[in-house]
């Protein structure tokens, strides 16, 4: 359970780094409104992150913490500040559905293994996610 856990934090952490690039270096007509959601994005998954980690230490493992780690692991790819706000929001969109994926692939082996507590969160994660993703749709 733990390892894919692993991947889910990886997703997560990357998914929140280039959210908050895109935060900070957005442009554009829609400018406010993208800033603050992709603020509120972000700081939902540095939370999350944290939990994330605290669940693969709670099953007896230790939680990837570094740069490279995440990279060799994580479904994500990095952003590019450069690019404009409507690549940025698409981009966005696609990660939101890897990390779903990933989410669905850890759910169904914490169902395999009767982990209720590591179901709860991933359920919780996926509905957040789901919801980040209309969103973004809707802003394009």
């Amino acid at each position: 359970m733990s390892q894919e856990l692993k991947l889910v934090l990886a997703d997560s952490y990357a998914l929140f780094l280039k959210t908050q690039n895109y935060h900070w270096n957005v442009t554009g007509p829609n400018f406010k409104s993208l800033h603050e959601l992709f603020e509120l994005q972000y700081d939902d998954l540095f939370a999350a992150i944290d939990e994330i980690a605290e669940r693969i230490r709670t099953l007896g493992d230790k939680a990837p913490g570094s740069f490279s780690k995440y990279a060799e692991i994580t479904s994500i790819k990095e952003g590019d500040e450069n690019k404009p706000a409507d690549q940025m929001v698409t981009e966005l969109v696609e990660d939101q559905a890897l990390i779903i994926k990933t989410l669905n692939k850890a759910l169904k082996i914490s169902q395999g293994n009767d982990d209720e507590v590591t179901i709860g969160m991933i359920i919780d994660r996926i509905a957040i996610h789901e919801k980040n993703a209309w969103m973004l749709r809707s802003s394009i």
